[in-house]
Parts: structure tokens; sequence; C-alpha cells
């Protein structure tokens, strides 16, 4: 139970404007946003959003026993019995959050906090630092696209980034649980909707940025501001790992109150890395002058691998003990992936989405395919999402012809949109010669059938956009759709 008076004190320590009908003295046990859950003992947090504003149902929540609402404005028609509050605010989206970490005895406080955000890498270094931290036999929690994590029990995950509440709420059972550590994506989406307001980072990790979600951010400066938004928001004291090989880094830690470290692989940084080589099974890489065989593969990878390093390194951990634990981890699943048949046919499973993560895929199986002096096809299956930035869907088209020798076009996750059209709006990416070398094959499983059986021995068939993805969504309804599987039927595996 937390009074009203505690969470009225943490929304002004945040700048908030405090005004409304409030009896300090009131007692909450739950925290909600959404009406259908309001009820006596909670704290109803009416919010306005693309598609639906919460005040219009602020009347509802009061019907159904609330006596507690937080809002930015009064509707005409609510009235709150004696005894209540109104809790009036600038911005409950940043409200919801302070207020559910005010109730839940602010968790992140209690843990070493690690949040990344960029375009690309962020499900691999979290879950990779969540690993490392295991292995060191410290308890740690984890929030990813892939799954939430306390400890090693395993609870599902529905978005790159929790609502605030449950964020809240999963933080207070990792500390109860005995967490030291917690790691976290941070998208774009959950920074400009004040997801993580009320969160104490202790390291922050910008990966990269590259073209993705203008469907939601409109233009590309909204998307790189909102990322900058975890760097200005970091305290004295915290760090802020970021990537200087990417242009947008140093724009990144401009404002930022917190300790900065570098990492590059071209530059001098405070973390510097060097592939010295690399195969299908992994890479030797330096890092300030350890060496290690890391089971990973592609500059992407290595990245990753640095961010990692420069988060543990922030944590007080040694840079050989970091190198020892990293060498004993395995790929993230669905991140570069490799299968392999008895006949020589290999198949690389991955979640590029993005027309950077495409080419940042397509061009490592290139070089590793070089170095091995072999003279092999490399025939790329990949897709676009439905109801979702359009602008990349020619991109990803584009990458993939330019650095295939042969692609197939067909459904990531259409949702409610016809795949056809989308896959129509892919090949207006493509030029003459490019469309000679591409076929489109709407159902997913056929068009990976037809790519296995192109193949020869010897051959590389990279199966991109869905990666670690359990289910293709159509029309609504996801059904269950693995790559991983039709890849290993194919093979006879």
């Amino acid at each position: 139970m937390t009074q009203i008076a505690e969470i009225i004190a943490d929304l002004k320590a945040a700048s908030l404007s405090v005004g409304g009908t409030i009896n300090a003295a009131q007692q909450i046990d739950e925290v909600v946003f959404d009406s259908r859950k309001a009820r006596q003992g909670a704290l109803f947090v009416a919010q306005k959003g693309e598609k639906v504003d919460g005040h219009k149902y602020i009347a509802q929540a009061i019907e159904q026993g609330c006596r507690a609402v937080l809002c930015e404005e009064i509707p005409a028609d609510v009235a709150m019995p004696d005894g209540g509050s109104i809790i009036i605010v600038d911005s409950t989206h940043k409200a919801l959050g302070l207020a559910a970490a005010t109730l839940y005895g602010h968790p992140s406080k209690q843990l070493k906090l690690v949040g990344v955000t960029g375009t690309n890498g962020k499900t691999s270094t979290a879950t990779l630092l969540h690993h490392l931290m295991m292995r060191r036999g410290a308890k740690a929690g984890l929030l990813s696209t892939v799954a939430n994590f306390i400890g090693d029990e395993e609870f599902a995950a529905t978005h790159t980034t929790p609502d605030a509440v449950t964020i809240q709420r999963l933080m207070r059972q990792m500390v109860d649980a005995g967490c030291q550590y917690c790691f976290m994506e941070v998208s774009s989406h959950s920074l400009v909707q004040h997801r993580v307001a009320g969160l104490d980072f202790e390291v922050a990790i910008f990966t990269n940025l590259t073209h993705d979600h203008l469907d939601y951010h409109k233009t590309f400066e909204n998307y790189r501001d909102a990322k900058k938004m975890l760097f200005d928001g970091l305290r004295e004291g915290a760090t802020a790992v970021v990537n200087i090989d990417d242009k947008n880094g140093m724009y990144m830690v401009q404002n930022t109150k917190a300790r900065v470290r570098t990492y590059s692989l071209q530059r001098p940084a405070d973390i510097k890395g060097k592939i010295v080589e690399m195969t299908f099974e992994g890479m030797l890489l330096d890092i300030n002058g350890r060496e290690a065989y890391l089971p990973f593969v592609g500059r992407f990878n290595a990245y990753n691998i640095m961010d990692i390093y420069g988060a543990a390194e922030a944590l007080g951990i040694d840079g050989q003990e970091i190198m020892q634990h990293l060498s004993a981890l395995k790929a993230v699943n669905g991140r570069f992936e490799v299968i392999r048949s008895n006949d020589g046919r290999m198949a690389i499973v991955d979640y590029a989405h993005t027309p950077d993560a495409l080419t940042n895929v397509i061009s490592t199986i290139n070089e590793v395919r070089k170095t091995n002096g072999k003279n092999v096809q490399l025939i790329t299956v990949c897709g676009c999402g439905g109801d979702r930035d359009r602008t990349k869907r020619p991109e990803m088209a584009h990458e993939a012809a330019r650095l295939s020798d042969r692609v197939i076009l067909t459904s990531d996750n259409p949702r409610t949109e016809d795949p056809v059209a989308i896959i129509e709006e892919m090949k207006a990416g493509l030029t003459e010669d490019d469309a000679k070398r591409t076929l489109s094959i709407t159902d997913r499983k056929e068009a990976i059938r037809t790519a296995l059986t192109l193949a020869k021995s010897g051959d590389i068939v990279l199966i991109a956009g869905k990666g670690h993805e359990k289910y293709q969504e159509i029309n609504g309804v996801k059904h269950h759709f693995d790559d991983h599987e039709v890849v290993r039927e194919v093979f006879n595996m």
C-alpha cells in the first residue's frame, strides 16, 4: 500500500506540475491505465493515446469503485465522491511510470540497471549481458524482445519494452528474487511514451541508428532524438557506452550528465576492437589488446561484443574476465544461426528486418565466403512486415538483390495488409537486372523450401526477417510458424 502523498512527492520531484483535489492520506495498492481494471484501491491513470483517450473513461472507473484518478484534465461529466483524489498533471504518460515506481518501492534503485537502445543489436546485447552475469554467479533479470527473465525463470515478452507498470512490477519481482542486475532493451517508442520514466539507469548503451519506425516517428530526426532521450535522462555517476563509428554516437551524449565511454572498430576509442580472423563458426576478436575466439560472426556482432565489454567494465568486471565469459557464450536465438545439412548446404536464420541489418548480415556472409575462397551461391529469402514503415520495403529488396546471387521475396508478418501488395512495394526497389534474379513466392514456407531446393552443396541460404519468432501474423491472427522448423524439415533433421 502507498499513500497518495508519496506519489505526489515523487511527481513533483520529477518536475511535473501537480494540482487537483487530493486526499493525501488515501491508500492505493495498484496503478492501472486500463479503465476496465479500475477498482477500489487502484489509481487509474488516464492517458491520451493515438486511438483512445483514457479521459473518456474516468467516469466509468469511478463507477467501478475507483477513488483515485490521475489525469491531464477533468471531463465535465466527472464528479469524484468525497474522500477521493483527482490528481492533475501535465503529462500522464510520464506520471504513470513515476507512480508505478513509487508503488513498487523504486526497484530500479536496488538494481544495477543497464538499458540498450539503437536500431539493431539491442536483443543480442541485453541477452548476452544477462548470460554473462548469470555465468559469473550473479542473479540478473532481462527485459527483451525475445523473452523476459527473472534469474533463469522465463516469462513471455509481448513488446520490445513493456508498459511502465509491467516494468516496475517485474523489477520489483527481480529485487524480491535476489537479482542484482537488470538488462533491458529500450525502444524509441518507449522513450517517447515515457514508459521508462521512474527508472534509474546505471549504464546506457547506444548500438547504432539506421532507417526504422518512420511510420511512427515520421522523420529520422524524430527517431534519433527519441533515442537520445535515454542519455539525456542519465544521472551523474551513470555511464554511457556509445558506438562512435556511428555518426550519431556522439550526438547521443552531447547533453548527458553521465560518464561517456566510446567503442570503435575504425578509430581510437576507450574500447578499441579488431577482428583478427572470421569464419562461419565465429571470430578471433581483439579488444584493448586482449584476444579471444568468440562464437559470434560478423562486424555487427563485434560491435555488440564491444558494447557488452564496455557495460561490463562499467559494472566493475575486469576485462580479461569479460573476454573469458564471452568466449563461452552462445549466439542469441534467431541471430545469425547456422544450420547445416548433411549434403553441405547451409541455412542462416536471422532477425534482420531493416535495410541496414540485412546489409550487415549479407555483407558478413559475403566476407566470410570470399575469405574461405569458395565459389558458392548465396540465396536470400526476405519480406517486410505489414502495418509498419512502408518506406523501407523497396530498400530491403534493393539491398538483398545488390548483395545476393538470387533473391526470393516472400511474406513476413503481413498483419492486416495484403502480402502480395507488400511484395509489389518491395519490387519497386529492384533494377531490371535484379528482377531477373528475383522470385516472388507469397507463402513463406514454400519460399524457404524453394530456396533450399535451389541450393547445391556448399551454397548458403539466408532466411531473414523473423529470426526467433515462432508465429506469423495474418489478418490479426497469429499462426504457428518457425523458420528453423521449415529448414530442419527440408534438411531431414
